[in-house]
């Protein structure tokens, strides 16, 4: 039996972890759904997401300052976290990336092409690892 590919949906909007969720699942991966930066880090101490998808405007403690607390973190610092954000504005990408985003996606999400980005950010991550290790 093949392991199914874990994603983390860090989004406290409702009906945008239900859709994000929807797509992923169909697409065939498995989805945790956290609603905040706490129950985020819960999550994170009961498993080891293969991504995150992080709204960057979370209640409390940003997604980008949670973002850089998983980073600092030897446990989930190789985690991939990707930004999610309806601020798509000049330099929110390069804040995201600072931050230690892999990517960053505006919202609200292209239905039809959302599990093909998420599949390449996967790619991507896996193969830097590779160019990491043969280093």
């Amino acid at each position: 039996m093949t392991k199914r590919v874990l994603v983390l949906i860090v989004e406290d909007n409702e009906a945008n972890q239900l859709l994000a969720s929807a797509v992923l699942e169909l697409e065939g991966f498995e989805v945790r759904i956290a609603g905040s930066g706490p129950e985020a880090l819960d999550v994170l101490r009961d498993c080891v997401p293969d991504l995150i998808l992080m709204d960057v405007q979370l209640p409390g403690q940003d997604g980008l300052t949670l973002t850089r607390l998983i980073k600092s973190d030897p446990a989930t610092s190789a985690i991939p976290v990707v930004a999610l954000t309806a601020h798509a504005m000049t330099g929110d990408r390069e804040l995201a990336l600072a931050a230690g985003c892999a990517a960053y996606i505006s919202k609200p999400i292209d239905t039809r092409t959302f599990g093909v980005q998420v599949r390449q950010f996967l790619s991507a991550a896996v193969d830097g690892d590779r160019r990491a290790v043969a280093q």
